[in-house]
């Protein structure tokens, strides 16, 4: 099971950062994110790891221990469309209105289905 160090390289690599702009979003120094991608793969202290986990937009206990939080809304479910919003994010709205709106269409259809 992937550590730390793993889990904080791949979700720095998957939010399309390099380590010196994730130090700098994080508001650490890069040689202390070097301590804890490194040889030593050090964990770092509670204030910090809450710094890189607001910067990558996680939670501390995913980041620390690879378990999710439960929130009042489960949010697991959601994850494996992660790449579909970040792609979404970077369209302009004309052209993220009417995908919307096609996939509100097809799950009222579905829920439809349900219902019968």
């Amino acid at each position: 099971m992937p550590g730390f160090s793993d889990r904080l390289r791949s979700e720095i690599e998957y939010a399309g950062l390099n380590q010196k702009e994730f130090a700098a979003r994080a508001g650490i120094k890069k040689r202390a994110l070097d301590g804890y991608l490194g040889v030593q793969k050090s964990m770092p202290p509670a204030d910090v790891a809450i710094k890189m986990a607001l910067a990558l937009g996680l939670s501390v206990e995913y980041l620390v221990s690879g378990r999710e939080v439960k929130k009042s809304v489960d949010i697991s479910k959601y994850l494996q469309f992660r790449d579909v919003l970040d792609d979404l994010a970077v369209l302009p709205d004309e052209m993220v209105i009417p995908i919307k709106m096609m996939i509100q269409s097809a799950a009222d259809q579905e829920r439809r289905k349900k219902r019968r």
